[in-house]
């Protein structure tokens, strides 16, 4: 046998490798080799899994918000001004400002053949919804024909799927709107009742949205609402949603003196504040459930330097150098971490790559939703693989299972063969 080959020679490897492959007699330590390896692939496993899960729960919510909604909001006294289409040609012309659309938006009562609900009521131009494309994109029943048409834009609205699932409406039907804002009375403020048609039912995958919006074209929203001519806002959406801060300056000065300028960060801060600090927690967590998973490769290391220190002791008179016993010992307890560390990563990848299939396959099996939308937002359990993420977390694992295998490894390198041999 040549020793003197170099480090992590294939004499080495061969023998890390035939420790691994323990006799029946020493079947402690492959039991506790099969743990070692089940508990770091769960481990890996339930960590991308959980972090791809979240990725997608954000980029999911992110995107359907800031689809649904603008990315900025500006306000101000020239927003409703004699200029006010100059204003908005400004804002336009802003660097990164891809549409801004005058909102009116205000809460209303909805009547339904079924019950009644609250509702937010939205009043946008026929061409500025066509180009919100998560809402034109996404009508499941009729169309935007006939929205904006005939005098005062006409009485077509659109509304959520659930909304008209919880209604009981459909394209065509009758609906009624009850605003508490109507005109004022000897008797006090009085409300404003009027009745519409469903033209279409848009579906955007967000229950927040599906059962609380109606769409309705501008003009007969400052009608309905007593606006006259005046809107809420202005409604910004930019090519990067990201570049918001940096975008309102510009903003702020195309919309004039007194403006008032928010974006999607604050209005949303303390809820993706909040999953932003579940993230890292969560992250956290499931880290250190990878470093006590790893730790299970030190008993069954330690078990088998007990069990080969008749072994250790010969290779040592025979000319094995403490270095070379401790890299065996090494390759040994790293090849467990290794391995479950690449099955935990490939189940980890093909469970995210499926998670529509094997949930609905649930849902078939158990006859219970699993991911409520009323619950989550969301109609689906979405996952996004960050592979940069991916790779963190192979790195980690990799690494906590070499650190693992360092103290018996030691012992190993250390062990005095006269002493190892003396009650053979």
């Amino acid at each position: 046998m040549a020793f003197g080959a170099g480090p992590f020679g294939i004499w080495e490897r061969t023998v890390a490798w035939r420790y691994l492959r323990t006799k029946r007699k020493n079947g402690g330590v492959a039991l506790i080799s099969v743990i070692s390896f089940s508990a770091v692939m769960l481990a890996v496993f339930a960590l991308i899994t959980v972090m791809s899960v979240m990725n997608g729960f954000r980029a999911e919510l992110l995107g359907r918000l800031l689809g649904f909604n603008g990315h900025i909001y500006a306000q101000g006294p020239l927003v409703n001004g004699p200029d006010r289409e100059g204003v908005i040609a400004r804002i336009k012309a802003s660097p990164g400002v891809v549409q801004a659309a005058p909102l009116v938006e205000a809460q209303a009562m909805v009547i339904g053949p079924n019950q009644v609900t609250g509702a937010i009521v939205r009043g946008v131009n026929p061409a500025d919804l066509r180009g919100m494309t998560l809402i034109s994109k996404n009508i499941k029943q009729g169309s935007l024909d006939g929205y904006g048409e005939g005098e005062y834009g006409g009485d077509m609205v659109l509304i959520g799927d659930r909304m008209a699932r919880n209604l009981g409406l459909s394209v065509g039907d009758p609906i009624t709107l009850i605003s508490p804002s109507g005109p004022a009375t000897a008797f006090g403020t009085s409300t404003r009742e009027k009745d519409y048609v469903v033209g279409g039912v848009f579906s955007v995958g967000m229950s927040q949205f599906d059962e609380s919006y109606v769409m309705m074209p501008l003009t007969q929203a400052q009608l309905f609402f007593g606006r006259d001519t005046a809107i809420d806002y202005v409604e910004v959406k930019l090519t990067d949603p990201d570049n918001a801060k940096q975008a309102k300056a510009a903003i702020e000065q195309a919309v004039g003196p007194g403006a008032f300028i928010t974006d999607w960060m604050d209005k949303n801060s303390s809820y993706f504040n909040a999953l932003q600090v579940e993230r890292k927690v969560m992250r956290l967590i499931l880290f250190f459930i990878v470093a006590i998973a790893t730790l299970n490769i030190i008993s069954g290391l330690v078990m088998l330097v007990k069990n080969k220190g008749r072994d250790i002791a010969i290779l040592r008179t025979m000319g094995a150098s403490q270095s070379s016993i401790l890299r065996i010992f090494i390759m040994a307890g790293a090849s467990i971490g290794l391995a479950g560390t690449l099955t935990g990563l490939l189940l980890g990848v093909l469970f995210c790559a499926n998670i529509s299939a094997i949930q609905n396959f649930v849902e078939w099996a158990t006859g219970t939703a699993v991911f409520s939308a009323d619950i989550y937002f969301l109609a689906h359990i979405p996952a996004k693989i960050d592979w940069v993420e991916v790779g963190g977390v192979v790195s980690i694992s990799t690494l906590m299972s070499v650190l693992a295998t360092l103290p018996p490894a030691l012992r190993a390198s250390r062990l005095d063969p006269v002493e190892a041999l003396r009650y053979e």
